[in-house]
């Protein structure tokens, strides 16, 4: 006899599906919520670090890696042409100044010093003549000269006498007229030619001189000349290392040719390569400074060259004090210029959120420290440490400075 079956309710047969609907739904709804809220990231306290926002000293400086160069270096210029014919100092070599670097062979300087010898050998010789010759019409002259005033001496006796005579009555008026006028006649004539012997004597005297300002230059041409052979061997011009002789033995240089270069070792300077960034705020006479083994050694500005290159600029720097025992050329220190006097600001730390976000927002903690959210941030200033922050936080703040390469694009992050 068959049993009638009861009709299970519907909510009974399809308990299965609407156990399935319900945890569909729930999970849609689920996604819905977080999609509508914020973006959440779980991460661990110990893969970021954490900073305090602070109102402390804030010091703009420019932090850079500096190599030492010497403080001068000399290029060392050939004064007369030639050939090489010996490179006596080698290159690294310690210079002592008038040391020789290189020595020259020029044959036709030779040549040219040999017919100016034998030129300055003529003017020394016909320069002895002339002057024998004027000193032989100076004593000429002046054995005329005494003749002629023993001559004036003779007459003005003569006519005194015949005045005499006049007086005695034994020569007439007349006669003394005669003799007076012969007595002036050759008064006159003594004189004149007592002036012409004078001016003869100036003349001869003049020209003397004119000769021996011409030997005298004949001389020093002549010396100047042979000045021209020392040219030929090639010294340092002052103390310190001589850095290349870029030179070889038999060949030609002109004068005035760079052949070699001499650095000075006595002291140094540190050149660095700035970015374009601050091209207008550097100056000379900044202050700078190395720190070396714990200790600071300062530094300033002394040159700056402000044309751009690469997006950089080159900038020049000197010891104002002690140096570190360790300075050698081409040695690396890192060097911090400063840009202006320490001033209170609001600022934290250094950290890679910056290369991530621009400088335009970060993550910041909330009170209890378990989840941190995106606030906007305005950055002024900045240094190798530091940024200064001029709005979105206040001192007392905590703030994630690390880890955001792994943030994605969270916007709350939960500890």
């Amino acid at each position: 006899m068959d049993i009638k079956l009861e009709k299970k309710p519907w909510y009974v047969r399809y308990r299965y599906r609407l156990a399935a609907g319900i945890v569909v739904a729930g999970g849609l709804v689920y996604a819905t919520v977080l999609a509508s809220g914020p973006r959440r990231l779980r991460i661990d306290p110990e893969s970021v670090q954490v900073a305090e926002v602070k109102n402390d000293e804030f010091l703009e400086y420019v932090d850079v890696e500096g190599v030492v160069h010497p403080i001068l270096t000399l290029m060392v210029n050939v004064r007369e042409s030639g050939n090489v014919e010996r490179i006596v100092a080698e290159e690294g070599s310690l210079m002592k100044q008038g040391d020789t670097i290189l020595t020259l062979t020029n044959p036709d300087l030779m040549r040219d010093l040999e017919d100016q010898r034998d030129e300055w050998e003529k003017q020394r010789i016909s320069y002895e003549e002339k002057t024998i010759e004027m000193e032989q019409k100076t004593l000429t002259l002046k054995q005329q000269a005494l003749e002629a005033e023993y001559e004036l001496s003779k007459i003005r006796k003569s006519f005194a006498l015949e005045e005499e005579e006049y007086r005695m009555g034994v020569r007439s008026k007349a006669q003394l007229e005669v003799s007076a006028d012969e007595y002036r006649y050759k008064l006159e004539s003594t004189r004149l030619k007592l002036q012409g012997l004078k001016s003869d004597s100036v003349m001869t005297a003049i020209r003397k001189e004119l000769l021996l300002n011409d030997r005298e230059w004949e001389r020093k041409k002549w010396e100047r000349s042979l000045g021209r052979t020392e040219d030929l061997v090639v010294r340092a011009p002052v103390d310190g290392q001589l850095s290349f002789v870029k030179v070889t033995p038999g060949q030609q240089v002109a004068s005035g040719e760079n052949i070699a270069e001499v650095k000075v070792l006595d002291q140094f300077k540190i050149h660095v390569a700035l970015s374009e960034y601050y091209v207008d705020r550097i100056t000379a006479g900044l202050p700078a400074s190395v720190t070396y083994q714990g200790r600071r050694y300062p530094l300033r500005v002394s040159k700056v060259v402000p044309e751009v290159k690469d997006r950089t600029f080159d900038v020049d720097l000197v010891f104002t004090g002690a140096m570190p025992d360790n300075v050698r050329l081409g040695k690396s220190f890192r060097v911090q210029i400063e840009l202006g006097q320490p001033e209170k600001a609001v600022v934290i730390p250094c950290g890679n959120f910056y290369q991530q976000t621009g400088g335009n927002w970060i993550f910041k903690l909330d009170a209890d420290r378990t989840r941190a959210v995106k606030v906007p941030i305005t950055i002024s200033r900045q240094n190798p440490r530091q940024y200064e922050i001029t709005e979105g936080l206040q001192p007392g703040d905590w703030v994630i400075t690390t880890g955001y390469d792994n943030f994605g694009d969270a916007e709350e992050l939960v500890f």
